[in-house]
């Protein structure tokens, strides 16, 4: 196998497949910009793409790697540094209350109860939802939920940030609050943001946009171009 890329996130040779079916086919891509939004229509394949930056889907053909890391033969140490958010909080909120939620995320890293606590606690006084730490999950609004799943995978401090469209459940108020903290944690820590969205104002606020379809990137670039081409080509 050719070594992977030493730098940013790199797709050499990748192709998906689910038995006969091909899901997505990336030849050759490198991503080495801070904010990189995804777009295109349901099906087209963001989601498989964003799955193998962490590993979570693996290619059938060709690499994955992240700063050098294949994300296959090394995937927990690229794990390690690439969290995933999933459009559903149910898929990452799995105990009674966020602060024991995000305390189970610590587990590994913090063997001490009590410094776990106090980093899980930090963790969401960071996102501003200290107030829910005893809540039930069950409890809380859509919302609220997200941001607790964010706090899960943040506390873990991720140099990346997988965003699988984390804003599907939400009204405008909280998605635009949640997209706001996260654009203001990255910016604070220095965190790069991979983000497949249907919200194209979001898209536009990227360094550089992908838009895939029938699992093929058919446009990159400057987000405002390629928003453009995503328009012309879904125009009735």
């Amino acid at each position: 196998m050719t070594s992977p890329a030493s730098g940013g996130i790199a797709f050499r040779g990748v192709r998906v497949f689910a038995g006969a079916r091909l899901l997505l086919n990336v030849p050759d891509l490198q991503l080495t910009e801070t904010r990189i939004t995804v777009i295109g229509p349901n099906g087209g394949g963001k989601s498989t793409l964003l799955q193998l930056v962490n590993g979570l889907v693996e290619p059938t053909e060709g690499y994955v790697s992240v700063d050098g890391q294949d994300t296959v033969d090394q995937g927990r140490a690229v794990r390690q540094r690439t969290g995933f958010v999933f459009s559903s909080p149910a898929a990452q909120l799995v105990m009674p209350t966020p602060l024991e939620d995000v305390e189970l995320s610590l587990r590994r890293s913090l063997r001490d109860t009590s410094k776990r606590r106090a980093a899980a606690l930090r963790c969401l006084t960071e996102l501003g939802i200290a107030e829910l730490a005893e809540r039930s999950s069950q409890e809380l609004s859509s919302g609220q939920q997200q941001l607790v799943a964010l706090a899960t995978v943040l506390a873990l401090r991720p140099q990346i940030l997988v965003l699988d469209e984390p804003t599907t459940l939400l009204d405008l108020v909280n998605a635009q609050r949640f997209n706001q903290r996260v654009e203001k944690l990255g910016q604070l820590h220095g965190i790069t943001t991979i983000t497949a969205t249907h919200d194209l104002d979001l898209a536009a606020r990227a360094d550089r946009t992908l838009l895939v379809h029938d699992g093929r990137i058919i446009a990159d670039g400057p987000p405002g171009d390629v928003i453009s081409t995503y328009r012309h080509r879904s125009a009735v």
